[in-house]
């Protein structure tokens, strides 16, 4: 609780020191902890994501869609499409379960990173793997399209959004008229 405070307060230097000093007592870390701590550390700490995932694995301590997504988020405010997509990788090995907010993470680190190709690739595993994309994972790879010009594929994108009845916003009206 008191990490999940820190992060809400935007503290994740005191989130950090909080998640030593349990491990340094010797208190047992779990999921939760592990995913608060990660939470905090969003902006500029992917060597700290990758770390806690690292560890987690060696602890034996149960990783969850939340502790993905926090390393995603990571990722993507990162522009590492990479790692996004390691991450995304290690999700879909591990059998845990993936959602649109997965995908919309590593699409959007795709586009983030400049990799458009990639971030159709992605939107692709979703049919593979029966996850049904909402409006917003369809806004973040038609914009992906977008900003690198491939309009072709924003607006085929745009008419399979329509095709499957996914609700349009103004979002996605403003990506495909550029």
């Amino acid at each position: 609780a008191a990490i999940s405070a820190c992060e809400k307060g935007g503290a994740w230097e005191k989130a950090l020191q909080l998640f030593s000093e349990m491990a340094r007592d010797k208190v047992t870390l779990d999921t939760i902890t592990f995913n608060a701590a990660m939470s905090a550390c969003k902006v500029g700490k992917l060597e700290i994501a990758v770390r806690h995932v690292d560890t987690m694995t060696q602890m034996k301590v149960e990783s969850n869609a939340i502790t993905f997504n926090s390393a995603i988020g990571t990722c993507e405010k990162e522009s590492d499409w990479r790692k996004a997509l390691q991450f995304l990788n290690m999700m879909l090995q591990s059998l845990i379960e993936v959602d649109t907010i997965t995908f919309i993470l590593a699409i959007s680190a795709c586009d983030r990173g400049d990799k458009w190709e990639k971030a159709l690739q992605v939107f692709g595993w979703m049919a593979q793997i029966m996850v049904e994309p909402d409006t917003l994972v369809f806004n973040a790879t038609i914009i992906a399209c977008e900003k690198a010009g491939e309009w072709a594929k924003a607006l085929h994108l745009s008419r399979v959004m329509d095709q499957t009845e996914v609700k349009f916003n103004n979002i996605t009206f403003n990506a495909v008229i550029g």
